[in-house]
């Protein structure tokens, strides 16, 4: 049997095989789902999309139709060429939660194909060359058992076929949970997180994937370290994003 064969809903065939055991739950619910279903039809209303007006650097929702960025990217300058984002972190963060902290990684099978899908509706301009997660602390990775920005990197790859690359950055300081931090705490929380796994990256335009976006310190320092070693052009894309500050 060929198991290359992928069914229309990005399932390849021990995907299928394994899910007639193993059912995918639906991420805002957590019931077990029927075959090849991905959420619940009902639970799919509660997910809230990001609606245009956009931030055309961050891509957070901007409440003025003739603003052209938010009052985040106005007052902090971000080093990234643009970012999108999904979903409104509210409406996501009981699910995220679970995701993350409570070993849900299936999770990330609809989130992931859900960003693969926005990727390949919107992306302009020359293709991506990389997917590349942002790394969690190995310790913390091993505490947790995956990493989850990865998760979400597999299912984009093979909806995409941008090549996920995991050996360019590694994660080298144990940081603080950056959610019980300030803005300024937060960008001093990820100076140094992060360093290059190999020093020559022939690289010219990758996406970083990561769950949430908040105040960008994450992205942001993920990318200077990419610049650093030659990369030109860091977009980054992610499951959900904060609401961001008001003027």
């Amino acid at each position: 049997m060929d198991k290359s064969i992928v069914w229309h809903d990005g399932r390849n065939l021990k995907e299928t095989v394994s899910g007639l055991f193993f059912p995918m739950h639906c991420p805002v619910c957590d019931r077990a789902l029927p075959f090849s279903s991905e959420i619940c039809p009902e639970c799919e209303r509660v997910l809230r999309r990001v609606k245009a007006p956009v931030c055309a650097k961050c891509g957070k929702h901007i409440r003025r139709a003739g603003d052209i960025y938010c009052f985040d990217c106005l007052r902090n300058p971000k080093p990234f060429m643009r970012g999108f984002s999904l979903y409104e972190y509210a409406s996501v963060h009981d699910s995220v939660s679970r995701f993350k902290n409570l070993g849900r990684p299936d999770y990330g099978i609809f989130y992931g194909r859900q960003m693969g899908r926005f990727l390949l509706r919107n992306w302009r301009g020359p293709w991506p060359e990389a997917l590349i997660p942002i790394p969690l602390h190995p310790d913390k990775e091993r505490l947790r058992g995956y990493n989850q920005s990865a998760v979400l990197a597999q299912e984009i790859e093979k909806l995409t076929g941008i090549p996920l690359r995991e050996d360019i950055l590694i994660r080298t300081n144990q940081t603080k949970v950056q959610k019980n931090l300030g803005r300024m705490e937060r960008q001093k929380n990820m100076k140094k997180a992060f360093q290059l796994h190999k020093n020559d990256v022939k690289l010219k335009t990758v996406v970083l994937v990561d769950d949430v976006y908040t105040t960008g310190s994450t992205i942001a320092a993920a990318t200077d370290v990419l610049k650093s070693a030659g990369v030109e052009d860091v977009y980054y894309i992610t499951l959900a994003i904060g609401a961001g500050l008001k003027k």
